[in-house]
């Protein structure tokens, strides 16, 4: 019996995908230079690069960015500005403005990330002048945190009075914060009066603001045992390490 005949792949080469491609015939693609056979990934397509040269592209780098033109200009006047009161006080009056309302938060939210408080608390002071402005606990939250990791922390209590009189109430996340800034401020007394706004929260507590208390109020025995005694009675089920009294000189 006759062996079936296999019909064996051809490997296209450069040359022949291009013939592929541009037929001669056709008189709708232009034939390939010469260039293209010699090199055929380095030819282009009406302006276009065949393959991809790692430059990152504009609509999308700025898709990851969300940050306009405009806002990175209002972001780099405010920081070169920043020393002196009046320019920067003409800056926003002639610029900042000027932005519009996704501008402005992406602006807010760019400075906190840069760790530019001040300046944060100056365009989050602009935004509450605009007529577009409600009241946003995330937009005190995200500033205070960001305040408070800074140890700015008289700056933290004026945004923390004004959010009060907005009847908003701060979650969990930045009752620790704020409780944190004040004790690595050397505050015991300001971090126990924010634990104690915290207990007339609407929300359920949570443990870590408890906890971070705990750990900081060691050297101070007489707040700790309150803290630990609130603690017992909302969490039964948890336990509280108490370290040798010796450790901190207590006795």
């Amino acid at each position: 019996m006759a062996r079936a005949s296999r019909s064996i792949p051809k490997i296209l080469t450069s040359k022949s995908l291009i013939e592929l491609l541009f037929p001669s015939k056709s008189l709708l693609s232009p034939s390939p230079p010469s260039s293209l056979i010699e090199h055929p990934f380095r030819y282009r397509l009406k302006g276009y690069r065949a393959y991809h040269d790692g430059r990152p592209r504009g609509p999308l780098w700025r898709g990851k960015k969300m940050i306009g033109k405009e806002a990175l200009f209002v972001i780099q006047g405010m920081k070169r500005f920043k020393a002196d009161e009046e320019k920067i006080d003409k800056f926003i009056k002639t610029h900042v403005l000027r932005l519009l309302k996704m501008d402005m938060i992406a602006v807010l939210n760019e400075l906190e990330r840069q760790e530019e408080v001040t300046l944060s608390v100056k365009m989050f002071r602009v935004i509450q002048t605009q007529y577009w402005y409600q009241s946003d606990v995330y937009l005190y939250k995200d500033l205070i945190m960001a305040l408070a990791r800074r140890k700015q922390m008289t700056e933290v209590m004026r945004l923390w009075e004004d959010m009060k009189r907005e009847n908003l109430f701060p979650d969990s996340q930045t009752y620790t914060e704020v409780i944190r800034g004040f004790l690595h401020d050397g505050s015991p007394t300001d971090a126990m009066n924010i634990f104690e706004d915290m207990k007339k929260s609407p929300d359920p507590p949570e443990q870590l603001p408890f906890r971070i208390l705990l750990k900081g109020l060691l050297p101070h025995p007489l707040l700790r045992n309150k803290v630990k005694q609130d603690f017992e009675e909302i969490f039964p089920d948890q336990h509280v390490y108490d370290p040798p009294e010796e450790i901190f000189g207590l006795r």
